[in-house]
């Protein structure tokens, strides 16, 4: 392949949409999936905070595996590993396991996820300017948003409607194979570019380093700080509104087997950002937007508002996510890159690890709507975080950047 930038874009896209096709099988019914397998709210909800803290335990070590070894090894490896945890998920639903089994191989859900996280960011933008790409990068990341919002439209809506006509375990079986060929293109096309591993670095070397890094190019860093501590409030929700919204549409819709319409509501996410993708506004604004939101969710007795408002909700969440990817890898060095990013998420994974169970179990004990309520009142906290990165007025501000401009 030749290195252009233009090339660089076509893999990254490529990555982007079949990553995201594979996963989104699954989205629209997988908290359905675990409540079929015997699990309750409190425990399916506690499942997914084991996913989170494979998330945190793994996030420092598979970025330092980013960093010594290559991005493109740590892609692979993700794929790999994510093949080998959704298999075993499918085994666990035949079987009826153990809560146990659920939180061991969701850890391992976990670290293939980690994997990504941060590498295939760092391998973009470092081959990016290796290559003379002189372009906006939040377009680049607007046009991900884009790609990865048609492929979970198409993957939601198959996912749920193949578990309709056929049963539960079906989309697993699509992912894993989907997966398998994500690391047949990944081989084939996905190169390191702009960087060279320091493969000869000792591991306990290599953790110090990044590790130090991440902390000079992340938490000493103020802008990128404030958006880190907002994280836990505004990643820990987020997980538990993708994931309870599943179960609490169908209780509104009034049929607990409409596997169709809980993967309507994936698609509903999905199509919003293939528009919300392509402009940027405030972060600040999307987030008090996003919290009046969860409340008129929680509040709504209304199948049709609520799948209006969740539209409403997903074009902001698209448009916040080019903008923060962009605001971050501006102001991050290239050698931390996938380091910092991953510890970014490490953040968010930190708050899905306590807030998922949390209001998983008000959802047993208040109904689903009062713990979109109470997910306002958390997602609220993150606030303060991000006026004082507005504060910093970084270089990477797009918004920042525009308005000295006009000056």
């Amino acid at each position: 392949m030749t290195a252009t930038p233009a090339a660089v874009q076509r893999t990254y896209l490529t990555l982007t949409l079949l990553t995201t096709f594979s996963a989104s099988f699954i989205w629209g019914v997988n908290t359905l999936f675990l409540l079929d397998a015997g699990l309750d709210n409190a425990q399916a909800f506690a499942a997914n905070a084991f996913f989170s803290a494979g998330q945190v335990l793994f996030e420092v070590p598979t970025g330092v595996v980013a960093d010594t070894r290559g991005r493109r090894f740590s892609f692979l490896l993700g794929a790999a590993t994510l093949l080998l945890a959704t298999l075993l998920y499918l085994y666990m639903w035949e079987t009826h396991a153990p809560f146990i089994g659920w939180a061991l191989a969701s850890v391992l859900l976990g670290l293939g996820f980690t994997f990504f996280s941060g590498a295939t960011e760092a391998w973009l933008v470092d081959a990016l300017t290796a290559t003379g790409f002189t372009g906006n990068l939040e377009s680049v990341f607007g046009r991900a948003t884009s790609v990865g919002g048609f492929a979970m439209l198409v993957g939601s809506v198959t996912g749920g409607v193949i578990a309709q006509v056929t049963n539960l375990g079906v989309p697993y079986l699509l992912r894993a194979a989907f997966l398998g060929l994500t690391l047949v293109v990944a081989f084939r096309f996905m190169h390191d570019i702009g960087f060279t591993p320091d493969r000869g670095a000792s591991p306990v070397k290599a953790v110090r380093t990044v590790w130090n890094g991440a902390i000079d190019g992340g938490l000493r860093n103020p802008p990128v700080r404030w958006l880190m501590l907002a994280a836990p409030f505004t990643t820990g929700v987020g997980f538990y509104v993708f994931y309870a919204i599943q179960p609490y549409l169908l209780q509104l819709y009034g049929d607990p087997n409409a596997y169709s319409v809980a993967g309507l509501a994936a698609a509903l996410f999905a199509g919003a950002s293939m528009f919300g993708g392509l402009r940027t506004t405030a972060l600040l604004l999307g987030l008090l937007a996003d919290i009046v939101i969860l409340a008129l969710i929680g509040v709504s007795a209304s199948f049709v508002f609520v799948i209006g408002i969740l539209i409403v909700s997903s074009i902001l969440s698209s448009i916040e996510r080019p903008l923060r990817q962009s605001f971050i890898n501006g102001i991050i060095p290239s050698a931390q890159r996938a380091t910092v990013l991953s510890f970014d998420s490490l953040m968010g994974s930190t708050g899905g690890v306590v807030i998922q169970p949390v209001l998983g179990r008000a959802a047993d004990i208040y109904g689903y709507g009062a713990s979109y309520v109470i997910a306002a009142g958390i997602e609220a906290l993150a606030v303060p975080f991000v006026l004082l990165a507005r504060r910093e007025r970084a270089s990477s501000d797009p918004i920042v950047v525009a308005a000295r401009a006009e000056a």
